[in-house]
């Protein structure tokens, strides 16, 4: 299985909106980062999904700036329904 398709498994977090946003992510952002922000992603899928769905729904930003650096940058993506959810 590839790195990718492993990481598409780890954005399956059982919440549709956390689902989407991490998966977006990882379609239109990451091949492109770089280590620092790869390395931030990863971080953030470290954490427990209510504490990560509150990041990303933008009611707080991690007290870690290059964690808050990438909220932002999800966040920032655009809202499209066309994601494919699968692995």
């Amino acid at each position: 299985m590839s790195e990718l398709n492993k990481l598409r498994w780890r954005c399956r977090r059982g919440t549709l909106e956390l689902d989407l946003m991490l998966i977006r992510y990882l379609d239109l952002c990451y091949r492109n980062a770089d280590t620092r922000e790869k390395q931030s992603f990863l971080a953030l899928l470290e954490l427990e999904d209510t504490e990560l769905l509150r990041y990303l729904m933008g009611e707080v930003l991690p007290d870690n700036p290059l964690l808050a650096q990438q909220v932002s940058i999800i966040r920032a993506l655009p809202a499209h329904d066309d994601f494919d959810l699968r692995p």
